[in-house]
C-alpha cells in the first residue's frame, strides 16, 4: 500500500484528498503545516508527499529544500500560486511535479502515480558491501569472507528497509510497521532478537558492531 503524507492549511483539501486517496488504497497521513510534515517523515518515510507551499510556518519551498537534504521521496506540489517564478523555484528546490489549485482530482491522482513510478525506489537493485560482507539483496544472496550465509526471509526484509536508508535512522516503530505491518509499532523485542541475529551472522564482532548500529531505544542504522 503506497503511504501518502498530504500537507496543507486548507481543513477541506486535507479532508477531499484523504477521502479521495483512502478510497483508491492509499495510506494518507495529514499534515496542517510545515514542521508537522517534517515531523511526520522523520518517524516514517512517506512514499510520495502532497505539499501545498502556501504554509502557515515554512513555507513550502523551505520544507523541499530541508527535505532534499536527506531524501529523494517524491514531492508533487499542490498550490495556489500559478505564477511561472514560483512553479519554477519549487521545481528548482526539488519538487517532481506541480498541480495549481484549482485542481482536478483525476489529473492530481495520475501525476502522484506517475511520481511514484518515477522514483522507483522499490524496485531499484540494492546490494550492500562492508568489508569481506556482501549482501545482494536483490537476488537474496549473502556472503561472507566468500563463503554463503543464509538469511531468514524476515532477516532479508529488515536489512532491505535498513539498506535503501543506508547511513540513515530508521526509527524502530518505522521498522516494525515497514516489516511486521500496522498493529506491530510496539513490539521492540522482535528488533533485538532480529537485529541480534543478523549480527551474529554477518559482523566480525558481534558484540561490537560496525554494520548495524544501535541508537539506544530510537531506531537502527546500516553503515557501511
Amino acid at each position: 500500500m503506497t503511504y501518502v503524507l498530504a500537507v496543507d492549511d486548507d481543513p477541506a483539501i486535507l479532508r477531499t484528498l484523504t477521502i479521495n486517496l483512502r478510497a483508491r488504497d492509499y495510506e494518507v497521513v495529514r499534515a496542517a503545516d510545515g514542521r508537522s510534515a517534517l515531523q511526520v517523515v522523520d518517524e516514517r518515510m512517506p512514499d510520495v508527499i502532497i505539499l501545498d507551499l502556501g504554509l502557515p510556518d515554512l513555507d513550502g519551498v523551505t520544507v523541499l529544500r530541508r527535505l532534499r537534504a536527506f531524501s529523494q521521496v517524491p514531492v508533487v506540489v499542490l498550490s495556489a500560486r500559478h505564477d511561472s517564478d514560483d512553479k519554477v523555484e519549487a521545481l528548482d528546490a526539488g519538487a517532481d511535479d506541480y498541480v495549481t489549485k484549482p485542481f482536478d482530482m483525476a489529473e492530481l491522482l495520475a501525476r502522484v502515480r506517475a511520481a511514484v513510478r518515477r522514483s522507483g525506489a522499490t524496485d531499484a537493485p540494492l546490494v550492500i558491501e562492508s568489508g569481506d560482507v556482501r549482501l545482494d539483496v536483490t537476488e537474496r544472496r549473502a556472503t561472507r569472507a566468500g563463503q554463503e550465509v543464509r538469511l531468514t526471509p524476515t532477516e532479508w526484509h529488515i536489512v532491505e528497509v535498513l539498506g535503501r536508508r543506508q547511513g540513515r535512522l530508521v526509527r524502530q516503530a518505522e521498522l516494525l510497521h515497514e516489516v511486521w505491518g500496522p498493529g506491530y509499532d510496539r513490539e521492540t523485542n522482535y528488533l533485538r532478537v532480529y537485529l541480534a541475529q543478523l549480527r551474529r551472522k554477518l559482523e566480525a564482532d558481534p558484540a561490537r558492531p560496525q554494520m548495524f548500529l544501535t541508537d539506544p531505544g530510537i531506531g537502527y542504522r546500516l553503515v557501511t
